[in-house]
This record gives structure tokens, C-alpha cells and sequence, in this order.
């Protein structure tokens, strides 16, 4: 069993994205056997580009902010206590246009390797 305060797991900075930031709240390292829990962070303006992982499915549950999700070819505005389904090998994005930070909750399963193709790039200056 493992119990985690607010505050304990430390956000890590989500390469090849804008304002953005990751806390891996339950992990392999916790010794769950099948899933992973992660909290994302969107800052206001902040945004994930084009990517896809092709061997990981994702369980979102939003819980701060209104953005937009790409998922596939369509868009879909989000906000607090919406449910998202994203299939392994579907492309998707995030893009907060909002004034607050956005947060939500996301659950993959446990894999050896996490692996995201990104379809576009980031210019450094705009982390």
C-alpha cells in the first residue's frame, strides 16, 4: 500500500512542451503492478504539441483549468470533471489558452519503456 501527501512527489519540467510539468504520483517505483498515475500541469499559455505513444493508452480526468485536447483530428474543449480516452497510437495535443493553470490526472499502464513520438518541435527559447 502507498499513501501519498500533497506535495511529496516533486513536479519535473515535461520535455518538448511549453509550460508544462509532470508529477509521477504513483509509479513502478511504488511497486504497482499493472498502472501509473501522473498529474500534469498547463500553465496559462503552456501547451504539449503533436505526439503519440504507440504502445500506451491514456485515462485523463480534468481537475483545473478550461483547454482544448486534440485527439486524433478533431478538438474538444475540456474542463474540471471531464473524462478523456485516449487509444494507444492516436496522435494528441493540449493547449492551454486559458488565464489559469490547467491540471489533470492521467493514468497509463506500466510499460519497460515510455515512448512518445513527437510530431512537431519546440523552439528552446519557448520552454
Amino acid at each position: 500500500m502507498v499513501v501519498k501527501k500533497t506535495g511529496e512527489v516533486p513536479a519535473q519540467v515535461v520535455e518538448n512542451a511549453v509550460g508544462t510539468e509532470i508529477e509521477w504520483l504513483i509509479d513502478r517505483h511504488d511497486g504497482v503492478p499493472n498502472f501509473e498515475l501522473r498529474k500534469f500541469r498547463i500553465k496559462a499559455g503552456g501547451r504539449i504539441p503533436k505526439h503519440y505513444h504507440p504502445d500506451i493508452e491514456h485515462e485523463q480526468y480534468v481537475l483545473k483549468g478550461n483547454y482544448d485536447v486534440g485527439i486524433g483530428d478533431k478538438v474538444y474543449q475540456v474542463k474540471p470533471g471531464d473524462s478523456l480516452y485516449i487509444p494507444s497510437g492516436t496522435v494528441h495535443w493540449y493547449d492551454n489558452h486559458g488565464e489559469e493553470n490547467a491540471e489533470f490526472l492521467c493514468i497509463v499502464p506500466k510499460k519497460e519503456e515510455y515512448r512518445a513520438v513527437y510530431l512537431e518541435k519546440i523552439r528552446e527559447d519557448k520552454r
